[in-house]
């Protein structure tokens, strides 16, 4: 779920390891829990409420408003100064949504300067940072500031390992993009793909809508009936078998489709094989990873291959 900008996770600099401010904070001054107090829900350490959305951390109650309190309620930890724009820029969309998530998850902002060891022990060497804490322990962080669909989107995958039910968001960028789709506008939809994949790399609904602009060009002007009689006639000819493909997936017959370029593969070598192999991955994005016929290609692909 990270931010795909990132090319090494920020956990390879080592596990965070907030043991030593546990002990900090003297007896008398540390949050009791519910089940110390008989306190409702939305103290610290219990289910979140929409009026705790955002709350402000320190040394002296960390334990109870991040650590316990994410074994309830996902919590996202917001590192920041005054004085940095980005810092002073990304807090407030942090903090709308917090409050739009009416209590779904806990926004708790650290400023780095008036808590130097938490921003060490999270081992923080950006302003801002911004980490998901799940379970009692960090799942996920980014660097600096990302784009609100791909915040959204973050927060999205942050709720959904904190076991919440989270409605998938309409996205207004993608209806514009589908509907120039569907309507024919391929140039219209092309640049609308690009411009989300621009904000969000990692967006598989606009790479697989990219992806069928690209089908959709190919295709354009070709007879099918005639196109998928040239590649039956002509097996050896790669070009035929690539529209052939397009033709098939276009149909409904992807699993069809997969099995043409798998053989292409199979009974080619050096470009030919290669251009067969990156038209296959090309028609994988269409149907998404998960989708069992291109699990089942994709292993067909590599026994082709080696």
């Amino acid at each position: 779920m990270s931010d795909p900008r990132i090319t090494s996770s920020i956990f390879t600099r080592g596990a965070v390891d907030l043991s030593a401010l546990r002990g900090t904070a003297p007896a008398s001054s540390r949050p009791a829990t519910p089940s110390q107090t008989g306190a409702p829900t939305g103290v610290p350490g219990g289910p979140a409420t929409a009026g705790d959305a955002a709350l402000d951390v320190t040394e002296a109650n960390i334990q109870a408003e991040v650590l316990e309190r994410s074994l309830t309620t996902p919590v996202v930890v917001f590192f920041g100064a005054a004085g940095y724009p980005d810092s002073d820029q990304f807090a407030p969309v942090l903090e709308r949504l917090a409050a739009e998530g009416a209590g779904q998850w806990v926004l708790a902002r650290v400023d780095v300067q008036e808590n130097p060891r938490i921003a060490q022990m999270f081992q923080i060497q950006a302003i801002p940072t911004v980490y998901a804490v799940v379970g009692g322990r960090p799942i996920d962080a980014f660097p600096g500031v990302i784009p609100e669909p791909q915040l959204r989107q973050w927060l999205a995958a942050v709720l959904k390992a904190g076991g919440v039910t989270v409605a998938e968001p309409e996205d207004p960028r993608l209806d514009e993009a589908d509907d120039a789709l569907m309507s024919g506008d391929l140039d219209a939809a092309e640049q609308a793909y690009r411009k989300i994949l621009a904000e969000s790399p990692a967006d598989a609904a606009a790479e697989a809508g990219l992806a069928q602009v690209g089908v959709a060009r190919r295709v354009a002007g070709a007879d099918p009936q005639a196109a998928l009689a040239a590649a039956q006639a002509n097996p050896d000819d790669v070009d035929a078998q690539l529209l052939a493909a397009d033709i098939e997936v276009l149909s409904g017959m992807a699993e069809q489709a997969y099995a043409r370029l798998v053989g292409v593969v199979r009974r080619t070598a050096g470009d030919d094989r290669d251009k067969a192999r990156q038209h296959l991955i090309a028609l994988f994005s269409i149907a998404g990873p998960d989708d069992p016929a291109v699990a089942s290609a994709r292993r067909a692909l590599a026994s082709a291959l080696f």
